[in-house]
């Protein structure tokens, strides 16, 4: 052999003794490329006695050797830094297709290496080849190759061709690239899309193209993991879409509104923003805030579709705070765990035994397994399993949040289902249509009537009712002179209202002004309460809260917060909250009275204690609104809620309070007059996040107070 400097089989050796020391981090099971890492550190351990052995004699590498050492070493550390750069909301993809390239080139490399290994085995002494090079190369050979890359490039021209891909595909590239569950599904699509922008920017046509599709995939595994949910769901019914959260796949109890207009269970959206990212994880759109504004019409609907089909959801607190709040994929968790126990050891292994651990056949996926075990299901045990369901309601404690189920006529979820094909649907809906233009009103009637049960229970009706072109002629009946007419419309229009991109129709049709219209001169009680909730359900997009309230609406609403049923409070109170978290409307709020309404209604007799008290909350944090809430005799009652509400009740009163202190010393003496300390103080070990932090506040104001009317005197 030629005489050379060993420098970079030294470099090599140092580099393997790096990255083996990755096994020690404590986020390394974590990472998604943990099966590259293994198989990195297999060849790693067969490669280091061998150079060891190798150093340590006086033998030097050949030039070509020396190249393969040079290379070998590079690849070895750029892969050590791809695993220590890891980052948890980076692309798991892309990240996956990086350290694959680069465990690929490390593994041809290591070969290339020790054949040349071989080939000069005769100038080596022999106590630098055990194990021979020939059993390293075989066993070089048989750690796993199998290229993720491949099958997503197979996936997008499949997907563009529009045969698949397959749901074995999907589960194959989420597992391969540490997906395992719908949170990290819908994290990657955000970060995918931030990536499209880029790529948009500066005009990188190819890419985004490319980024697009993996967007496409993402979305299908989302969709396909939404639909293994809704298998392991005990309904005889199939569960609404929209009383879903697309986070948690779960029945919703809390549902709230983001800033995009979408809606999804509170504690798991909280802990969204709570990672950092300030992007609807549906939309993908940037969140201007972060309030979270409650869905009472949602929750309304859920609360009546539930007790109707016999349904019990979960408690998300229980989901969040579980080991696994996501466990849509376990099996192929451990299936992964299973595969990263190393067969190779300080370059000393069986070539037979390591033959059979990488020849070993994978277990199933746990997620096909899932849906395999779903289908399989007989009739009867799912009867046994809704009965189990609902012995287990009385049993429980959770319970939906202080809400009225919905009674409204054509709101309450069918009780029987819709058959029919969604071609029959559409040609049914577009009949119809007509027929509400017709100049019979009888005509008119049945038209409304039948629109109003397709509407009410089904997502995909919604869908075709707007798409057929309904929603004009449903505003236009809204000023109808026939009262049942007129009910049956507005009821149709909040019941497409449920489906976000039918806010935007509904409102951009000219729904406003009629809808206002029927909240000033109804003919039926229920209809001005459905029209209240409908104002409510447009008014969750940012901009129609000013257009609303410019239109009029916030005097009719609070006339009905004050006169109308019990129903129609509740629909005129949900309203005027959403309304009022737009600064411009809290005024409008104030002046036209609502306070006066909102403090009677905390007589826990109306079951309205919470609505009243959020509303109160919100209107408490302009000056208008403290010396309303103070002059109509609110701090008594807001008090009692501290003391006696829910949690949700006692966290928005503690605001309200705090909101009024620190307005007025004169405000804080009637506070602490009213007995508030024991409950405050009660509050700080027991309430909500957010109330034990308002509760603390309060009672550190009171402390300051209490100093400073002490220097007074």
């Amino acid at each position: 052999m030629v005489q050379m400097e060993v420098s970079w089989l030294r470099v090599l050796l140092d580099n393997i003794s790096s990255y083996l020391t990755l096994s020690s981090m404590d986020d390394l099971s974590s990472n998604p490329a943990l099966k590259y890492y293994t198989r990195g550190e297999e060849i790693s351990n067969l490669l280091k006695p061998v150079l060891e052995n190798l150093i340590d004699s006086d033998a030097a590498p050949s030039e070509l050797l020396n190249n393969g050492f040079e290379e070998l070493a590079q690849y070895c550390d750029e892969l050590r830094e791809q695993f220590e750069s890891w980052q948890p909301l980076s692309t798991r993809i892309f990240y996956v297709l990086r350290i694959e390239s680069l465990a690929s080139k490390l593994r041809e490399s290591s070969l290339e290496v020790f054949q040349l290994l071989k080939h000069c085995e005769q100038h080596l002494p022999a106590d630098t080849i055990s194990p021979s090079f020939e059993e390293c190369i075989e066993l070089v050979k048989l750690v796993a190759r199998d290229e993720i890359s491949y099958t997503i490039d197979q996936a997008l021209k499949d997907q563009k061709n529009g045969v698949g891909p397959t749901s074995e595909v999907l589960v194959k590239i989420a597992e391969s690239t540490g997906l395992r569950s719908n949170q990290e599904i819908l994290i990657e699509g955000v970060v995918l899309t931030n990536m499209k922008e880029d790529a948009e920017l500066t005009d990188n046509d190819t890419e985004a193209e490319y980024i697009d599709g993996l967007i496409s995939l993402t979305t299908r595994m989302h969709e396909y993991l939404s639909d293994i949910k809704q298998a392991q769901l005990r309904c005889p019914v199939r569960v609404p879409s929209d009383f879903r959260c697309s986070l948690s796949l779960e029945l919703m109890t809390d549902p709230v509104i983001v800033a995009s207009g979408q809606t999804y269970e509170r504690v798991f959206i909280q802990k969204w923003i709570d990672m950092g990212l300030m992007v609807c994880p549906k939309t993908r759109q940037s969140l201007s805030h972060t309030t979270l504004t409650p869905n009472f019409i949602v929750r309304a609907f859920l609360a009546s579709w539930c007790e109707t089909n016999n349904v019990y959801p979960p408690d998300p607190l229980e989901l969040i705070h579980s080991s696994q709040p996501f466990p849509l994929l376990l099996e192929s968790v451990r299936a992964s765990s299973s595969e990263n126990s190393s067969p190779i050891k300080n370059g000393q292994a069986d070539a037979e035994e390591l033959r059979q651990v990488f020849s070993r056949s994978a277990s199933a996926p746990g997620i096909v397994s899932e849906v395999v075990c779903k289908t399989k299901r007989s009739t009867n045990a799912t009867a046994a399993a809704d009965r189990s369901v609902s012995q287990a309601r009385s049993n429980t404690p959770w319970k939906f949040p202080e809400e009225r189920h919905w009674r409204h006529p054509g709101i309450i979820p069918a009780t029987i289902r819709e058959t029919g094909s969604s071609s029959s649907i559409e040609t049914e809906v577009k009949k119809l249509i007509e027929d509400l233009k017709s100049s019979s009103l009888d005509t008119q009637r049945e038209a409304t009537a039948r629109i109003r049960i397709l509407s009410r229970n089904s997502t995909d009706n919604r869908i075709v009712i707007a798409r057929c072109g309904a929603i004009p002629s449903l505003v236009s009946l809204l000023y109808s002179t026939d009262e049942r007419i007129q009910a049956d419309a507005v009821t149709c229009l909040l019941n497409l209202s449920i489906n976000d991109n039918n806010k935007s129709l509904i409102a951009e049709s000219g729904a406003i002004e009629p809808l206002i219209h029927v909240l000033k001169t109804g003919y039926l009680e229920e209809a001005k309460a459905n029209s209240a909730a409908t104002l409510f359900s447009l008014s969750v997009i940012e901009e129609y809260k000013t257009e609303i309230g410019e239109a009029g609406a916030i005097e009719p609403l609070v006339d009905l917060l004050g006169s109308g049923s019990l129903s129609g409070k509740k629909d005129a109170a949900t309203a005027l909250f959403n309304l009022s978290i737009h600064h411009e409307n809290k005024t409008k709020v104030i002046e036209a009275g609502a306070v006066r309404y909102l403090v009677e209604l905390m007589d826990p007799a109306f079951g309205m204690v919470e609505k009243a008290v959020v509303v109160l909350a919100n209107l408490a944090t302009v000056r208008e609104g403290k010396i309303a809430i103070g002059e109509e005799g609110g701090i008594p009652v807001l008090v009692e809620v501290v003391e006696l509400g829910s949690a949700r009740g006692k966290e928005n009163a503690t605001a309200a309070l705090l909101q009024l202190c620190t307005h007025s010393p004169k405000f804080c003496n009637s506070v602490i007059r009213e007995g508030v300390i024991p409950p405050l103080v009660a509050l700080t070990k027991s309430g909500t996040a957010r109330g034990k932090e308002k509760a603390q506040n309060l009672l550190k104001y009171f402390k300051v107070h209490r100093q400073n009317n002490q220097r007074r005197g």
